[in-house]
């Protein structure tokens, strides 16, 4: 039942940490108005605040990009943990790694280890993306195409506007996805393949092998090139492996990331 007293008015999430950065800029403005020589000390205190994670995004994001999921996976590991949630978050995450680099196999026996628990229903969204993937990789097209347009139609759960636009973009970069694999593709659907691997380089390789579809039945083979030229090479137990050399046989180019 809700509270019936009267409640505060209160800020809404994500504004609070804008509004300190926006006091703490107008503080370093006023002091460096009055002496230059501030700039130094700040500058310095700015380095040291911003750059390791400046570095350990850059790292990340290379580490994601690699394409080497074991790897991902154990650097996750950590950070997972015992908990009443354990039984359920971690078999997911691993799947969802593995669904992101084609894995098909081995995601699917992670998801089998999925059990309901307290994380159950709050994972519903992270589910479905994880067997849309999966099932547009394994060649159900029909059921991949309907689990993302649910998707894509569910209530956002995430907070604040930035968070939000890019749960929106990658859910329809999913659903673009799904098209592509059925060669259904529609108009746009390149840009926003595009604008998905990029806001998240989780499933940047899915969502480049998806464009590449896209574009070979768009009779644009030329881009394929361009799309799977810097593509890590695939282990046998990634479908990517497949996908790369018939989309560069398809566009009348010698495979040389699969190996």
């Amino acid at each position: 039942m809700a509270d019936p007293r009267p409640q505060r008015p209160s800020l809404p999430q994500g504004l609070l940490p804008l509004a300190v950065a926006g006091l703490a800029a107008a503080l370093v403005a006023q002091m460096v108005a009055r002496d230059a020589r501030y700039w130094v000390p700040l500058l310095a205190l700015l380095a040291w605040l911003i750059v390791p994670a400046i570095l350990g995004r850059m790292r990340v994001r290379r580490l994601l990009m690699s394409g080497d999921v074991e790897q991902l996976i154990n650097s996750w590991q950590g950070s997972l943990g015992p908990g009443p949630r354990a039984n359920t978050i971690t078999p997911l995450v691993r799947a969802t790694a593995y669904a992101a680099y084609g894995w098909t196999e081995a995601a699917r026996r992670a998801l089998n280890r999925v059990e309901p628990g307290p994380a159950w229903d709050a994972a519903l969204e992270q589910r479905m993306f994880v067997e849309a993937l999966l099932d547009a990789f394994e060649g159900d097209r029909e059921s991949a195409i309907c689990k993302a347009a649910t998707l894509e139609a569910m209530p956002m759960s995430a907070a604040g506007p930035l968070a939000r636009r890019r749960v929106h973009l990658l859910r329809r970069g999913l659903a673009a996805l799904t098209r592509a694999f059925a060669h259904t593709s529609q108009g746009g659907d390149s840009g926003l393949l595009a604008k998905a691997a990029k806001a998240s380089p989780l499933v940047y390789w899915a969502m480049r092998y998806a464009a590449a579809i896209v574009a070979v039945d768009g009779g644009r083979v030329r881009d394929v090139a361009g799309l799977l030229s810097d593509a890590p090479q695939w282990p046998a137990e990634s479908a990517f492996r497949e996908y790369h050399d018939e989309l560069l046989a398809r566009a009348g180019l010698a495979s040389k990331a699969a190996v």
